[in-house]
């Protein structure tokens, strides 16, 4: 099981925000699918974290449910960039301090620009990332507006 407290943990602490967590058995990072089913979920409860680079150069967070895909284009819009890109995967944990399957948009190493899909505007909570492989936290999205710089807007590819 889990020891000892995240970073996403510790600073959901500090600001007083309940909430759950959700632990499950895994060696190494697994698609979002698989993670609701394993904590027993509806994927359209569970979150996925995305960090990209803009054409400035500067990192952005997105959080999207984890059965759809992020619209780069939609996402750079948003944030006002002439385009966006993934980061490499080796660049995640020297970024935000965690690993790839663990990534989580609370307690990061800096407060980076952070953009929720708004259909989790609708949700009383959702459940990302809580900062290690096999934890997951079960968080009111609105509660995070206080302690990360965020907004929610539409960020999926739609599919037709």
């Amino acid at each position: 099981m889990i020891k000892g407290k995240t970073n996403a943990m510790r600073l959901l602490d500090k600001h007083k925000i309940s909430y759950e967590l959700h632990t499950y058995e895994a060696k190494e990072a697994m698609d979002g699918v698989t993670v609701a089913s394993k904590i027993g979920r509806c994927k359209e409860m569970v979150f996925k974290t995305l960090v990209t680079r803009g054409s400035s150069q500067t990192i952005y967070v997105f959080v999207i449910p984890v059965e759809k895909e992020l619209d780069l284009k939609k996402a750079a819009k948003v944030v006002k960039e002439k385009k966006i890109e993934m980061i490499l995967v080796s660049e995640i944990n020297a970024l935000t301090g965690y690993v790839r399957g663990g990534c989580s948009p609370i307690g990061m190493k800096k407060n980076y620009q952070t953009v929720i899909d708004e259909s989790a505007q609708t949700l009383p909570s959702f459940i990302v990332s809580g900062g290690k492989i096999g934890l997951q936290i079960e968080v009111n999205p609105h509660d995070l507006v206080n302690i990360i710089p965020l907004q929610f807007a539409s960020l999926v590819v739609e599919n037709d």
